[in-house]
């Protein structure tokens, strides 16, 4: 299969605009260009495919409509011109999605809501949730109150982490150029586009520059992206935004764009990732029947299938599984803290409600979030 092909195949997508396509370059929101890649996402969805769209241009929209005579340089002034610029971007899509009887939701993030493990947790049942009731989630991060992607422009980077988050198959960065380049093609007219290649190829870091369109919120952000979603599995298309029907040749598997890919497929990317990358700060010991369907069945953890409970962990920290010798057989990200988990083990799903007083999740620890040892 050719490696276009896995367009095709794949269910979910993270789709990233940048700036300058959304506000046509700080002019103001393009609303054109925006119904076009609504069309196309309608269309997508249509072909079974979930799309969550990371969407830049609150600041630069805050600006125009302020009638502000340039981007502010103080931080708080370009926070409040974000709070403004806000409304219209979210307006904006969802007046073109309501075109298509389709509803929208609006997603504030920032980088701790994806460290901290109990808050990653929430977001990505919240997204996932969304999905399956046939929403489009906007995502923008939260510039009025964080300021890393004010200074640093790094909404690609939240495409990534969004990426790795809801286990996308395949991320799309849409840009103001046709793909990842070995020169800027802006200086250089010998430039030439990088069809495809490995995210975590180092050697493409020679063709970024330190500034203008390769620099610093520019192809560097994208490449950094590109790694960020191939830890758990996910290709990277960087292509062009303002070409016309680009979402659509994507997935008629066309030669447009660059395709960065992962070294791995998604399901064991992210395990290792999950496995190499947190602290164990608890344990779960299971009865036989719980080891010999995780071992065998590849099904998640229920709280029925649990013994007890050791440690002082919080929800969404990794634990490990041991058997009744102590003996480790899995990690996982668990579904409650150790307290609510003391009290659910041993306990079919159907009873968590009443002995909780809500209805959570049923799994203790869900397969995603699970890896064998």
């Amino acid at each position: 299969m050719s490696k276009r092909e896995l367009l095709k195949s794949a269910k979910t997508w993270v789709i990233k605009v940048g700036s300058s396509l959304v506000t046509d370059n700080g002019k103001g929101l393009n609303r054109e260009a925006i119904a076009s890649w609504v069309e196309q996402i309608i269309e997508l969805q249509k072909q079974g495919i979930s799309v969550v769209l990371v969407s830049s241009g609150a600041v630069a929209e805050g600006v125009a409509r302020l009638g502000l005579p340039g981007r502010p340089t103080a931080i708080h002034e370009q926070q409040a011109a974000a709070a403004v610029g806000q409304m219209g971007l979210i307006e904006a899509y969802e007046r073109c999605f309501s075109a298509f009887n389709k509803h929208t939701a609006q997603v504030l993030l920032t980088h701790d809501d994806l460290s901290n493990r109990t808050r990653y947790l929430n977001a990505r049942s919240t997204l996932n949730s969304l999905l399956r009731m046939g929403v489009t989630p906007i995502i923008n991060e939260n510039d009025t109150v964080v300021t890393e992607e004010i200074c640093f422009g790094d909404n690609d980077t939240l495409g990534g982490l969004v990426a790795n988050l809801i286990n996308a198959q395949v991320l799309v960065i849409m840009t103001d150029q046709d793909g990842f380049y070995d020169a800027d093609p802006r200086a250089n007219a010998q430039a030439q586009l990088i069809r495809e290649a490995k995210s975590n190829d180092n050697s493409l870091l020679q063709h970024v520059g330190d500034s203008g369109l390769l620099g610093k919120g520019g192809m560097l952000t994208k490449l950094k992206a590109a790694k960020l979603a191939a830890r758990s599995g996910t290709l990277t298309a960087i292509v062009n935004g303002s070409h016309n029907g680009i979402l659509l040749e994507l997935l008629q598997g066309k030669e447009v764009g660059s395709l960065l890919l992962p070294d791995e497929q998604p399901i064991a990317a992210r395990k290792q990732w999950l496995a190499s990358h947190l602290k164990i700060c608890g344990k779960l010991v299971l009865d036989d029947g719980a080891v010999n369907v995780l071992e065998t069945s590849g099904r998640s953890l229920l709280p029925v299938g649990i013994k007890s409970v050791e440690g002082d962990f919080l929800r969404g920290e990794m634990v490990a599984c041991v058997d009744s010798n102590a003996k480790t057989i899995a990690r996982g990200l668990v579904n409650y803290d150790a307290s609510e988990a003391r009290q659910i083990i041993s306990k079919s799903s159907d009873q968590i409600l009443s002995i909780l007083g809500y209805d959570g999740d049923h799994e203790m620890i869900h397969r995603d979030n699970l890896v064998l040892l």
